[in-house]
């Protein structure tokens, strides 16, 4: 099973990068909570990109056969999540992520390194 959240993790971040998301960071919250095992977030710089980089996410797990549970904000393009049950992803407008500061919120967490081959 470890494996396979490895590989979606890995499908999400480039998915993010492929749309040029910026500081990108992916939070092990397994060993501290039960809401789930990752948060990946990551912020755009407009509105519109948010929405692109939430697609390409779509996009790509969709075709893992990976179910998307609940998208989140979307229409407003500020801030969306989408809810993969293990994976929360979070994409923010660039002020919205500073304002919100869910990584300070979530700072016990460990970091996860992605390597891009």
């Amino acid at each position: 099973m470890e494996n396979e959240i490895d590989n979606v993790i890995h499908r999400i971040y480039k998915a993010i990068s492929k749309k040029a998301g910026e500081d990108t960071v992916i939070l092990d919250l397994s060993k501290i909570t039960s809401i789930c095992d990752y948060f990946v977030i990551t912020s755009a710089a407009s509105s519109r990109q948010v929405k692109l980089i939430a697609d390409e996410i779509q996009d790509e797990l969709s075709e893992g056969n990976v179910g998307l549970l609940r998208k989140e904000g979307y229409d407003s393009g500020r801030w969306v999540l989408l809810d993969y049950g293990d994976i929360v992803i979070h994409i923010f407008h660039e002020r919205d992520r500073k304002f919100y500061n869910i990584e300070g919120i979530w700072q016990d967490a460990g970091k996860v390194h992605i390597d891009i081959d």
